[in-house]
C-alpha cells in the first residue's frame, strides 16, 4: 500500500519535471534564435555598409583609366617612339593625375606589356621597364575590355585593385592604361568590436581582413587546378596559400550558420553571413563572435523560465482565490450595472462630440483649401504683373536701338550706292551688335520667369557694369544723375552669369536712382575692390537710406516702400537669390556718411577665360 502510494506521488512528480524539462529546451531554443537573429541583424546592417564601402572606394576610380586613355597626350606618347622629352612629360603628367586622385599607381603599357611610363617612375620600386602582360586586366584590356582585378603587387609586395583600359590611337589599341587602388585604407576602417570582416575571391582565398592573420588564408580546400592558375597569374606572387582552420558546428537550437575557428589559445565561434559582390567576383563575409550573445541567451532563457515558473505559480494562486471572488462578485453586479449604464451614457456623449468635432475639421480644411487657393492665386496674378511691368520696360529699352539699326541700315544703303563698301560694312557690323543686346535684353526677361539653376561661367566685370550703366542711360539722363565708378586696374573675372548678374546691377542701380528721384544733384557711386579670393561691388546712393523696421525685410518677396502702382517688391528679392546661385553673398545697409549700399561678393577667378564652371 505504501509503495502504491509513494508510486502515485512520484508519478506527477516525474511530470512536471519532464514539462519543465521541455519548457526549459523549447525556452533555450527561443532564446537563442531571438540573441542571435539580434546579432545577425547587426552584422547585416554592418554588411550592408562595408559592401557600400568597397563599391565607393572602388568607383572612384572605375573611370580613371578610360579618361586617362583618352588624353592626346598619352595616345601621341603611345604612337611615337617614346623619345625621351616625351616620356619625361608623360611621366610627370601620370605623376601629377595619381597626386590628385590619391590612387596607389598610375601606368602606361605597350601592346606587348612592357610599362613604359608610370607614376612612380623616380621611385625604387618604379614599375617602368616591367612587363606586366601576364596580367588578366592587361589581357581583357589589350582586346578591348575594361579590365580589372585584384592581386599582390610583383613589385611593391602590396595588394591593391587594379582597373585597365585600351589605348587607342587611329582606331588601333596601341597600348593599356591601368591604375592601381590600395586597399589598406579601407581595410584599417574594419575595427568592430565582436565582428571580423573578410573579403574573398572566387577562389575562397582572403585577400582583405580585419584580422591580418587571416591574410592569404583560404575559408575552403584549393585544388591543384586552382593552385597552378594562382601561379600563372602570380595573383598572389610568392605567397604560400594555407588554409583557415575552419570547423562547421550545426547547432539544434539556432537557425543560423555557426562555425568554429581554431586560435593560439582556444576555438572561438562565429555566426557567418556573407553578401556577393557579382561585378568584381567577391564574397563579403562577417564572422560575428556569439560568446556574449550565448551567455545573453542563458540569462533570458533562465529569465524566462523564471517568469513562466512565477506565472504558473500565481495561477495557482489565482484559482484559489477566484472561489473567494466569485462570492463577492455577486454583491458588485448592481454596482457594476450601474456602471455599465454611465459609460454608455458617456459614450453617447463623447461620440456626439467626436461628429462636431469632425464635421468642424472638414469646415477648416475647407477654408485653408480655399485660402491656399486664394494665395496661388494672389502668387500668379503678381508675377503676371511683374511681367507686364518688366515687358514695358523691355519694350522701352528695344525703341532705342531699333532707332539706331534702322539709322545704320539706311546709311549701309546709301554707302553700298556710292561703293563705300568699308564703311557698309561697319554698319551691318553695329546693326549686328544692336541685335546681340537687344537679345541679351530679351534673355532679360526669360530670366526673370524661370527658376535661376543654370551653369554659372567666369565673366568680366568690367563689361557687365558698363552693359548696366548703358542700359539704365535713359533712367540716368532723365533725372541728370552722375554716376561714379571706381574700378582697380587689374580685370576683375567672377563667377556669375553674363545677364543675370547684369539683372542684378539694373536692379540695384535702378533703385538707387528711384531713391534720390527729388533729389536736385543725385549720385551713384559704383566701387569694386579684390579681397583674397572675393570680389567686393557696392552700389551706394545719396538718398534717405533704409529705414530700421524695413532693413529686416528688404530682400523679401513683395516687400516695398514704393507707393502703389511703382513696385512689386520682387527686384531685391530676385536679386538676392541669383547672387546666392552664383555663390555670393547680398547684403544691404546704411552708409556712414549717408544714404543706402547694396555690397556683392562674388567669387574671383584668377584664370581669365569663358570655360564653362559646373
Amino acid at each position: 500500500m505504501n509503495a502504491l502510494l509513494n508510486s502515485g506521488r512520484l508519478l506527477p512528480l516525474l511530470g512536471v519535471l519532464l514539462l519543465l524539462s521541455t519548457v526549459g529546451w523549447y525556452t533555450k531554443k527561443i532564446a537563442t534564435n531571438y540573441v542571435f537573429d539580434q546579432v545577425a541583424q547587426r552584422g547585416q546592417t554592418t554588411l550592408r555598409l562595408t559592401v557600400e564601402s568597397l563599391n565607393g572606394a572602388l568607383g572612384r576610380y572605375r573611370s580613371v583609366p578610360f579618361l586617362i586613355a583618352d588624353i592626346k597626350d598619352v595616345q601621341k606618347f603611345l604612337a611615337s617612339s617614346a623619345s625621351l622629352p616625351l616620356d619625361n612629360q608623360i611621366n610627370h603628367k601620370l605623376k601629377r593625375i595619381n597626386a590628385a586622385i590619391r590612387a596607389s599607381d598610375i601606368y602606361i603599357m605597350n601592346d606587348q606589356g612592357l610599362t613604359i611610363a608610370a607614376s612612380n617612375f623616380d621611385s625604387n620600386t618604379s614599375f617602368v621597364g616591367r612587363n606586366f602582360s601576364f596580367r588578366p586586366y592587361f589581357q581583357d584590356a589589350i582586346k578591348g575590355k575594361q579590365g580589372r582585378f585584384f592581386a599582390l603587387g610583383t613589385t611593391s609586395s602590396k595588394r591593391g585593385y587594379y582597373f585597365a583600359s585600351p589605348v587607342y590611337v587611329n582606331g588601333a589599341i596601341k597600348g593599356v592604361v591601368a591604375v592601381k587602388v590600395s586597399i589598406d585604407k579601407i581595410e584599417a576602417a574594419w575595427n568592430i568590436s565582436n565582428h571580423e570582416i573578410v573579403v574573398t575571391d572566387k577562389l575562397g582565398i582572403i585577400f582583405m581582413a580585419s584580422k591580418p592573420a587571416w591574410h592569404f588564408r583560404s575559408m575552403i580546400p584549393l585544388s591543384d587546378e586552382t593552385k597552378t592558375a594562382l601561379k600563372s597569374t602570380r595573383k598572389y606572387n610568392e605567397v604560400l596559400i594555407q588554409e583557415l582552420a575552419i570547423v562547421e558546428e550545426p547547432d539544434a537550437s539556432s537557425d543560423h550558420r555557426m562555425v568554429n575557428i581554431a586560435t593560439n589559445t582556444r576555438p572561438l565561434e562565429y555566426l557567418v553571413q556573407n553578401v556577393p559582390m557579382p561585378v568584381e567576383a567577391w564574397n563579403v563575409h562577417i564572422l560575428s563572435r556569439t560568446a556574449s550573445a550565448r551567455a545573453q541567451a542563458y540569462t533570458i532563457a533562465a529569465a524566462l523560465l523564471f517568469t513562466l515558473i512565477s506565472m504558473i505559480l500565481s495561477a495557482t494562486i489565482l484559482l484559489l482565490r477566484r472561489r473567494r471572488l466569485l462570492e463577492r462578485i455577486d454583491s458588485q453586479q448592481e454596482a457594476r450595472l450601474q456602471l455599465a449604464k454611465r459609460v454608455k451614457e458617456r459614450t453617447y456623449d463623447l461620440k456626439i462630440a467626436n461628429s462636431n468635432l469632425i464635421e468642424e475639421i472638414s469646415e477648416r480644411k475647407l477654408a485653408e483649401e480655399e485660402l491656399k487657393k486664394t494665395q496661388a492665386d494672389l502668387i500668379q496674378a503678381s508675377k503676371l504683373a511683374a511681367l507686364g511691368q518688366m515687358s514695358a520696360a523691355l519694350s522701352h529699352e528695344l525703341n532705342q536701338p531699333l532707332g539706331a539699326a534702322k539709322s545704320y541700315a539706311d546709311n549701309a544703303a546709301v554707302f553700298l550706292d556710292r561703293d563705300r563698301i568699308d564703311d557698309a560694312r561697319k554698319n551691318i557690323t553695329s546693326i549686328s551688335t544692336l541685335i546681340d543686346r537687344m537679345a541679351s535684353i530679351g534673355k532679360h526677361l526669360r530670366n526673370f520667369a524661370r527658376k535661376p539653376h543654370e551653369q554659372t561661367s567666369t565673366v568680366f566685370l568690367n563689361n557687365i557694369i558698363n552693359d548696366a550703366l548703358e542700359i539704365l542711360a535713359t533712367r540716368i539722363k532723365a533725372i541728370d544723375a552722375k554716376i561714379s565708378v571706381e574700378l582697380p586696374r587689374e580685370e576683375l573675372w567672377v563667377v556669375g552669369g553674363q545677364v543675370r548678374l547684369q539683372q542684378v546691377l539694373v536692379n540695384l542701380i535702378g533703385n538707387s536712382l528711384d531713391a534720390m528721384e527729388n533729389l536736385p544733384q543725385p549720385k551713384v557711386e559704383i566701387k569694386a575692390i579684390r579681397n583674397n579670393q572675393y570680389i567686393i561691388l557696392s552700389v551706394r546712393d545719396f538718398g534717405a537710406g533704409i529705414e530700421d523696421e524695413a532693413a529686416s525685410q528688404i530682400f523679401d518677396p513683395f516687400f516695398t516702400t514704393k507707393g502703389v502702382g511703382k513696385g512689386l517688391g520682387l527686384g531685391l528679392s530676385i536679386s538676392y537669390n541669383i547672387v546666392k546661385d552664383f555663390g555670393g553673398e547680398l547684403s544691404a545697409r546704411n552708409h556712414e556718411d549717408g544714404g543706402a549700399e547694396f555690397v556683392i561678393k562674388l567669387n574671383s577667378q584668377s584664370v581669365k577665360s569663358n570655360e564653362t564652371i559646373i
